[in-house]
Order: C-alpha cells, then structure tokens, then sequence
C-alpha cells in the first residue's frame, strides 16, 4: 500500500481553519464553537471518502475522546511575528521531510505559568486556495503517552490581524497518523513542549496509540 502523504491540516479535519480573535468571546459562545467543531470533525471521519480511519475502525466508529470542555484552557495569547525566519526541514513520523519557516510566537498563561509556542507557516499549503493565511501550531505536554497520542497534538490558527489571538486548548487534535499508520504526520519541534498537563482537546483514539 502506497504510503499516503499527510500535510498539516488538510490533514487534520477536513472541515476547515478555526480563527479565534480576542474579541466577544462569551462562555456560551465558546461552548458551542468547541461542540460544533467537535461535531464537524467526526462527520468527516464517518465519510468513507474522507475519513482517516482504516476500513475496520470506521465501521465501528462512535466517535473520538476528549477531555471534558474547560475553558481555563482557552486563553488570549500575545502574537508576535518574526519575520525573515529561513525555512527549515520539520521532522515527521516517516521520512518524509516538509519544509516549514517559523512565523511567529504566541505567549500566554496556564495555572498561573507564563508559557509560549512557536507558529509555523508551510509555503506548500500557503498555495492552495484558502490557506494563504494558514499557520500550524504542533505542540507537546505532559499528557503525551498517557491520555493523549505519544507524538503530540496541533492547534492552528489563520494570521491574525492585530496582536492579540485567542489560542483554545480545547480544540487541539491528534495527528493523522494516531489512527492510521499509511500517514505521515509533522513532529512538534522540541521548543513547543509544554511542562504541564494540557488535560484540555483530543485524547487517544485506541489505548494501544
């Protein structure tokens, strides 16, 4: 079976980029938005012409894990933008090696510790129609190996238009190569590890990933 060739979010859901802003964000608002992104996302997976799930897992599907909604972990981070980073070779599941510039960082606060990740921009996916402003946030924490996928977890985000972004936790997912081996999935670089437990977004989908 040809290995098939995973990159970022097309990768992910299928359903589209959620961009946050700082802005009018109510609990109830919140709520809803995880929900249905939650809800949009296992459609995909049930679509046999788009799921990710090997035939045998597919047709036994009742949908993902998550850790219960917590809106502690969904923060207003500070965007900072660097510019003229040089592209770099990022690590994968497979040899394969995709080509990524760091585009910036966002840094906020979980329990009370100052935190920070860096933001990567691939100048493949910025070339399809809809990505321009496309940016990928793989991230580790001290879930990893336990209630969450070994590898990591991503989070995305659109380039945002002022200097403050909303990052939410909530809406971070395993990579596509935790439920299908035939992907071949980014590894966060080792700066975005995140000494606490994120207990926030998707869990493992067997125990055995």
């Amino acid at each position: 079976m040809l290995r098939k060739i995973l990159s970022v979010l097309l990768v992910t859901v299928g359903v589209g980029v959620i961009a946050f802003t700082a802005e009018g964000q109510d609990t109830k608002a919140a709520i809803k938005e995880i929900k249905e992104h939650r809800r949009q996302k296992e459609k995909t997976f049930r679509d046999k012409s788009a799921s990710p799930l090997l035939p045998e897992d597919r047709k036994k599907f009742r949908g993902l894990n998550y850790f219960e909604i917590d809106l502690d972990y969904r923060v207003t981070a500070r965007f900072v933008e660097t510019p003229g980073m040089p592209l770099f070779a990022m690590k994968t599941t497979t040899e394969r090696l995709p080509e990524y510039r760091k585009f910036g960082e966002v840094h906020f606060t979980i329990q009370g510790q100052p935190l920070s990740l860096e933001v990567y921009q691939s100048p493949e996916i910025m070339q399809r129609p809809g990505y321009e402003d496309y940016l990928f946030i793989p991230f580790t924490d001290e879930t990893n190996g336990h209630e969450t996928y070994e590898v990591g977890r991503y989070l995305e985000l659109r380039i945002p238009s002022s200097g403050e972004v909303i990052i939410d936790f909530n809406m971070s997912y395993s990579p596509y190569c935790s439920y299908n081996p035939n992907y071949s999935c980014p590894i966060p670089p080792a700066v975005n590890h995140i000494p606490l437990r994120v207990e926030a977004g998707e869990k493992k989908f067997k125990d055995d990933h």
